[in-house]
């Protein structure tokens, strides 16, 4: 997947221009919330068991400072709370987008 056109932040949305024209938005809070991060989403061990993770946490009052791109194929985002350790696969911010 190419990266992102344009990222911007608009209100409390991230707001995604693609190569191709279309748009993608997504509230700061399910952005959070989405992250890829062992700290946010927990991690399997060897045996498919969950460890870890803050699923269904409070994120309404979260927000995005600021972000970077990482290679070719990720984009890291830094929030309100200081969580800054998630790469958003492009894939995976498509997909946040269509939700």
């Amino acid at each position: 997947m190419t990266p992102p056109k344009n990222i911007q932040l608009i209100g409390s949305e991230i707001a995604i221009v693609w190569q191709d024209g279309s748009e993608t938005y997504i509230p700061s809070a399910k952005l959070r919330a989405a992250s890829p991060s062992a700290e946010t989403a927990g991690e399997r061990d060897i045996l498919g068991v969950l460890h870890g993770g803050e699923r269904g946490k409070d994120y309404s009052k979260v927000e995005v400072q600021n972000w970077q791109f990482v290679g070719n194929y990720a984009v890291r985002f830094r929030f309100s709370d200081g969580h800054a350790t998630g790469l958003y696969s492009y894939e995976l911010l498509k997909s946040l987008g269509a939700e």
